[in-house]
């Protein structure tokens, strides 16, 4: 069984290819991936990675006769270290596509770089709502945290439950919940 970080890594990964545009003119389609492969957030970088993975072994490196080329950066969990790898990505790797970021910061961080280079960026993971606001150029097609919550909302409604408490750090994700 796919597990939801997996299944968003293997549509977004198909996604972003196709959306890439004017890369599908050339014969090599890059995709920087930045995840965490280590730090906090690594359970989710790996599982992202394991769905790039076994999309492109059940499909192979070509989307509409082009190649395919993953270049894979480990961010270590870190937004600044996210914004560093994308920009060398974009700028001396010259990739068409940049996904990955399970966190909101490290989606955010790259929607001006993604903007400027005019590079689509696909949010696997990172589940703020406004993330897709930053930039014309982002794709989300994982979940956010809104939709996730309002699944508990809409139980508690059902159940005549009229008092709620609720604690969240102050930071995007949390208020969004």
């Amino acid at each position: 069984m796919l597990c939801k970080p997996m299944i968003s890594a293997i549509a977004s990964f198909a996604v972003g290819i196709l959306a890439a545009g004017s890369a599908l003119a050339q014969g090599t389609v890059k995709v920087g991936l930045v995840v965490s492969m280590t730090g906090e957030q690594a359970s989710t970088g790996r599982q992202v990675k394991a769905g790039v993975d076994l999309y492109m072994k059940e499909h192979g490196n070509k989307v509409a006769g082009k190649t395919i080329q993953v270049i894979i950066r480990d961010s270590g969990s870190v937004p600044d270290n996210t914004k560093r790898l994308a920009q060398e990505l974009i700028v001396n790797g010259k990739v068409n596509v940049i996904a990955g970021f399970e966190i909101t910061p490290a989606a955010l961080v790259v929607a001006q770089l993604a903007t400027e280079a005019k590079v689509v960026e696909v949010v696997m993971a990172a589940g703020t709502s406004i993330i897709t606001e930053r930039s014309p150029y982002i794709v989300r097609t994982s979940d956010t945290v809104p939709q996730s919550s309002v699944i508990i909302a809409d139980w508690a409604a059902k159940n005549r439950i009229k008092k709620v408490v609720t604690i969240v750090s102050d930071y995007a994700p949390s208020l969004d919940a």
